[in-house]
């Protein structure tokens, strides 16, 4: 099975795909772009990394390749342990080419890094969209034998006239705008005054007082229990993503939700919480049994 297949598909449509037991495949939307000293556009696109840390099981990749493939779960999983095994072996000895995504390979302290492909761009957006060149605009500029210049009265102290106009106009606009503005506040103060002395009088005379008094109710409201018990579904990069498995879960049948970003920055989904640990325990042994074998017990204090 080809793996580096199943990948790429996914991140035409997810900004994160997660290789168990290997790192995750993380893209990140870059903007247009300009080379100015070359003047080549280039169209909106994703940039590729590598993430050794992210490798807890989403369950993304093992779901698609199973829908893919028309096999199980649990097939694709062993599938890509498979897969996992091979490419841990093989970057000992020379790096890794997934075609379409990128090389793998080790540095000099024995780190994986990653050199993703510049042949493809994964956002979809810009499908069908390529870099291209142009040539320079070149702007030609008028000759100053062609300037005519005004000609300008200057007074004794050799200021232009117009110039001396223009200050008289823009200093009586500015005192007409400001006498105005004065005038139009004080109206608005004026008008505001007689509403809230009508409003005043509609209050005092809308008073009224009731004769019999319907009895008070003592109402005791009882406060929800934490729930420190919680069977995950599966842990995100994409809060959309797990937006997205929440609504699944919930449509079908559980009570599922968010309860948050664990120290990883991956969004968590559970199936649903608990607040007792054995009523926990029996729902995961269920959940285990006809939905996910991967849901495990998360214990939150």
């Amino acid at each position: 099975m080809n793996l580096a297949t199943y990948i790429k598909d996914l991140l035409y449509r997810y900004d994160c795909v997660i290789v168990p037991d290997f790192g995750g495949f993380v893209t990140k939307r870059i903007s247009a772009k300009i080379n100015e000293n070359t003047h080549q556009f280039f169209p909106p696109s994703k940039q590729l990394s590598f993430n050794r840390n992210l490798n807890n099981n989403d369950g993304l990749l093992a779901n698609y390749i199973a829908s893919v493939e028309h096999i199980s779960f649990e097939k694709a999983s062993n599938a890509i342990a498979l897969s996992v095994i091979k490419w841990q072996n093989e970057i000992q000895t020379k790096p890794i080419d997934l075609e379409g995504i990128g090389v793998l390979k080790l540095n000099e302290n024995r780190q994986i890094i990653f050199e993703p492909t510049t042949q493809v761009n994964f956002l979809a957006d810009s499908f069908g969209l390529h870099s291209f060149e142009s040539s320079a605009i070149k702007r030609y500029q008028q000759e100053a034998k062609n300037i005519i210049p005004l000609e300008t009265k200057k007074d004794k102290k050799g200021i232009p006239t117009f110039i001396k106009y223009a200050a008289s106009a823009a200093i009586l606009v500015a005192l007409g705008v400001s006498l105005y503005s004065n005038y139009e506040a004080s109206l608005q103060k004026e008008v505001f005054a007689k509403q809230q002395k009508a409003i005043e009088k509609k209050i005092q005379t809308a008073t009224f007082v009731i004769s019999n008094p319907l009895p008070t109710i003592d109402l005791t409201v009882a406060k929800e229990l934490p729930k420190p018990y919680h069977v995950v579904a599966g842990a995100f990069q994409n809060p959309e993503n797990a937006e997205r498995k929440v609504s699944q879960l919930k449509a079908e049948g559980h009570n599922a939700m968010i309860i948050g970003v664990n120290k990883w920055g991956l969004t968590q989904v559970v199936f649903a919480s608990f607040s007792d640990k054995n009523e926990a325990t029996n729902y995961l042994y269920k959940i285990q049994k006809t939905t996910s074998k991967d849901a495990w017990l998360l214990i939150k204090n």
